[in-house]
């Protein structure tokens, strides 16, 4: 039985375009995998808050040292990063927000990339310590940034590669809706193009 951990980003609610894609990837593999064990992560409706000095000292003092108050500060960190490891398929949905991600995402980010629990230093480096798992991020951009010259402006899929890759998230998948901005029309194409992947996808994942 497969455990999916599905994050959705974005500030928009009803009408959040990356909102519906993640509930589509949700309801398809719940559909495939009826037993499966699905964790949503809601970062707008639950947000996390932005690091501040006490819990960055909290992640930096040795766990045999904690004190009982940055133990309960630690509290949500564990939590989100407990999620992520036990989770075999993780699913983002977000925004492109100024050419890159919400900054609730962000926030989530700064609380599970923590040195002793996600990744660790090693004699040849950050070594990242959530391997083994497969990831999905849903992403929708109101211009196309899939050639140049916008493609120099697309700062959101090389960060959300390059950090989940720092610890240990190195199989990942895009699904980009790309012109959302761009007429009713090509809104549409790029949603309805974004969900026949996600079928394909969960059809090849659950095979």
């Amino acid at each position: 039985m497969k455990k999916l951990l599905a994050i959705s980003s974005s500030p928009g609610r009803s009408h959040s375009y990356s909102r519906n894609l993640v509930h589509t990837f949700v309801d398809k593999f719940s559909q495939k995998e009826a037993e499966a064990n699905v964790i949503i992560r809601d970062l707008v409706e639950q947000p996390i808050p932005h690091l501040d000095d006490a819990t960055i000292s909290a992640f930096y003092t040795p766990l045999e040292q904690l004190s009982d108050e940055q133990k309960k500060i630690l509290a949500l960190s564990d939590k989100l990063i407990n999620e992520l490891e036990s989770a075999d398929v993780i699913v983002i949905g977000t925004p492109m927000h100024n050419f890159s991600i919400p900054s609730g995402l962000k926030s989530y980010i700064d609380h599970v990339a923590r040195v002793g629990r996600t990744f660790h230093y090693t004699d040849n480096g950050p070594q990242g310590l959530l391997q083994g798992k497969k990831v999905y991020i849903l992403t929708t951009r109101g211009g196309n940034y899939s050639q140049m010259p916008m493609a120099a402006f697309d700062h959101q899929e090389p960060y959300l590669r390059t950090i989940l890759g720092f610890i240990g998230m190195n199989d990942i998948e895009f699904i980009h809706a790309q012109g959302m901005s761009m007429g009713e029309e090509k809104s549409k194409q790029a949603v309805e193009q974004a969900i026949a992947r996600i079928s394909k996808t969960v059809d090849d994942l659950l095979v």
